[in-house]
């Protein structure tokens, strides 16, 4: 499966964004909110800057307190984002994914963000896809 196939698959398109100098308490507020587990930071929507996430917010509030809420996204966002394209391949994704241990990764065509892809997306997909394979050959293999 391709990953333009999952972003078709999801019930809710686009990506949330946040500018650069909001809050990171603003941020957790979204987060909450849309219960969701990371926001791409970007000036324009398109041109992702950095991606800030709940294991950010969680790492730094154990590491400083609740100060750190005040703080800007852009002093605790993650800024060497690794991304994916369209044409991807779901299973590569989740590879890259696991070996670097993060959750969300932005799908980019070109220099432009397409969407955002979390683990949880990219697992769907892909049991969703192992799950009709084995369909398909339990019906041949039946002589459906």
């Amino acid at each position: 499966m391709l990953i333009s196939q999952i972003l078709k698959d999801k019930p809710t398109q686009g990506v949330l964004t946040v500018v650069p100098g909001t809050t990171v308490g603003a941020a957790a507020n979204i987060l909450s909110d849309k219960r969701i587990g990371g926001l791409i930071v970007s000036q324009d929507g398109v041109h992702p800057l950095g991606i800030i996430t709940e294991r950010d917010i969680v790492r730094e509030l154990g590491r400083r307190g609740s100060v750190c809420l005040e703080d800007k996204v852009d002093d605790m966002m993650t800024t060497a984002l690794v991304t994916c394209g369209p044409g991807d391949r779901a299973i590569k994704v989740l590879q890259v994914m696991t070996e670097h241990r993060f959750r969300h990764m932005p799908v980019v065509d070109g220099d432009e963000m397409v969407g955002l892809v979390s683990i949880g997306d990219v697992v769907k997909a892909r049991l969703d896809e192992l799950g009709s394979q084995a369909e398909a050959l339990k019906n041949m293999i039946m002589g459906y």
